[in-house]
């Protein structure tokens, strides 16, 4: 089976399983996203979507959080890790949206490269979560199942990992896969535990068939 027809395969079975994943951080703007994805490094999501309540609560817009002190930030964020660093590529990031944007997120996937703080994963998730065009997020879970899956061949670098998944996902797929990964990566294809491969419903076409050690 070539990869292409084997990727095809596992997204036709994960829609199956997961039909409604979708991603796990709250928000109801897009500059909201930004600002939780910053923050989901080294963090969980859940811990994030409580945090972000007191911060909201506080600074409740583009404007009021560019004009925030970092420490102002920080304070709040702390509880997420690497308060600091967080804090400040927020700071930055809320400024160059409030001065160069309007106080609006960009569509376009350079201009969102641009911003501080923001990455090819965080740009991926904003371009496919909140403007619905084609994006791979190469988090944790994507890059860790996608080598077990036989997707990818011993690629750890997510930048690699994502150029080689454009040559075998539908763009149009691409987005809701990697949702759909992240949630098997959670309850089945974990990685502080043995994967569950009796339970996969991937087990008979996965690369490690069962043998994940």
């Amino acid at each position: 089976m070539t990869k292409k027809k084997l990727a095809l395969e596992i997204i036709e079975r994960l829609k199956k399983e997961y039909p409604d994943a979708e991603c796990s951080l709250d928000y109801n703007q897009a500059w909201k996203l930004l600002v939780s994805v910053r923050l989901a490094a080294q963090c969980t999501d859940a811990r994030v979507n409580i945090v972000v309540q007191d911060l909201y609560a506080k600074f409740p817009t583009v404007e009021a959080l560019a004009g925030a002190e970092v420490s102002e930030i920080e304070e709040i964020v702390k509880p997420c890790g690497l308060g600091h660093s967080k804090a400040r590529d927020i700071s930055a990031c809320m400024k160059v949206l409030k001065e160069q944007y309007g106080g609006k997120v960009p569509d376009d996937f350079d201009a969102l490269l641009a911003l501080p703080g923001v990455g090819r994963k965080s740009a991926n998730l904003i371009m496919g979560d909140v403007f619905g065009k084609p994006a791979i997020v190469t988090d944790t879970h994507c890059i860790r199942l996608t080598n077990r899956m036989g997707l990818v061949d011993n690629i750890k670098e997510p930048k690699k990992v994502e150029m080689e998944l454009w040559k075998i996902i539908p763009p149009e797929e691409g987005n809701d896969f990697c949702h759909r990964l992240v949630y098997h990566g959670r309850e089945v294809c974990t990685a502080r535990t043995k994967p569950y491969c009796d339970k996969c419903c991937l087990k008979d076409i996965c690369a490690k068939k069962g043998i994940e050690k």
